[in-house]
């Protein structure tokens, strides 16, 4: 791809997007902490559907919905949103965070080798590389952000550890992280990102409502603050509309295997909101991390140089 047709606007939906999923993340502790994480997935979901009933309108280019479109919808809202959220939340209560922030540096290789087998998409040297680089600097980060006096849960199911449970569910998180990516590619050349997030969004509202309503029945409502639902309204809006919205787009001119690259703004946003509005602090090891993700960045995008030759000096 030469320079000038490098898909800068693209990189800067994709890179937006995940920037916005680690800010909102890291902002929405309060709301972790107000209410159980089935209400709030599902207040998510309604208020998604609320804002996007004009997003599910079919654009006059656009072909009907078959039954392959529909069954990539359907996989792509119960792997992408459903699963993953119950996947990494369970395991993080079930493993330490070093070990789930190690295991979620290896979202954009599991994106590359997904594409690889389901898009048949080549992973050239230069994709290789950024992923590499970014799945160290993650790795690192997580590290450094762990806290060595907080150990694993204790126990056994089925004869084994609770602790092993739990890395087992974040590699599975890792993975339907990767299939959102991976299905993500094919719906865009279907249908338009708008109504991809739409339709997304009530399929996972569908999934969550039983959850969301038997979380709802007893819950105290007087817990949360005009502040807190003043975040809910953003956290619902930005998880639900704006990332998905901004993803699609991207991914439309994007190969996967290189976008999957694009997950590493993830955590590193998560951290910078820390170290920015909560009283974190960046440590030596965090910058070198930070440094190798964002080189990733750069091997991933930069278009290679060209070297010319001056034919009339022969």
């Amino acid at each position: 791809m030469s320079a000038s047709r490098t898909p800068w606007a693209a990189y800067a939906a994709l890179a937006a997007s995940m920037a916005l999923v680690g800010t909102y993340v890291a902002l929405s502790k309060p709301l972790v902490a107000a209410m159980p994480v089935t209400l709030l997935a599902w207040l998510r979901y309604l208020i998604g559907a609320a804002a996007m009933p004009h997003w599910l309108r079919r654009a006059p280019e656009e072909p009907a919905l078959d039954r392959a479109t529909r069954m990539l919808l359907f996989w792509q809202a119960l792997l992408g949103n459903f699963l993953f959220t119950l996947c990494m939340l369970v395991g993080v209560r079930l493993t330490t965070a070093s070990a789930a922030g190690v295991i979620m540096a290896a979202i954009p290789a599991m994106v590359a080798l997904q594409s690889w087998l389901f898009l048949r998409e080549r992973l050239q040297g230069r994709a290789l590389v950024a992923i590499a680089l970014a799945a160290t600097g993650i790795g690192l980060l997580a590290l450094d952000k762990a806290s060595p006096g907080v150990p694993a849960v204790q126990g056994h199911w089925l004869g084994v550890p609770l602790s092993l449970w739990g890395d087992l569910l974040v590699l599975a998180a890792v993975a339907c992280e990767a299939a959102y990516v991976v299905i993500g590619k094919r719906l865009t050349g279907r249908l338009g990102p708008r109504r991809i997030a739409a339709l997304i969004n009530l399929w996972g509202l569908v999934l969550m409502t039983p959850l969301g309503l038997a979380a709802a029945w007893d819950y105290d409502w007087s817990r949360l603050s005009p502040a807190l639902w003043a975040l809910l309204v953003f956290y619902g809006l930005a998880a639900s509309c704006w990332t998905v919205w901004l993803w699609m787009t991207g991914l439309r001119h994007v190969p996967a295997n290189r976008a999957g690259v694009f997950t590493v703004l993830l955590p590193l946003s998560a951290a910078s909101v820390g170290v920015l509005f909560m009283g974190e602090r960046l440590t030596g090891l965090q910058a070198v991390a930070f440094a190798l993700a964002l080189a990733g960045l750069i091997v991933a995008t930069v278009p290679p140089f060209k070297r010319t030759t001056d034919r009339s000096a022969a």
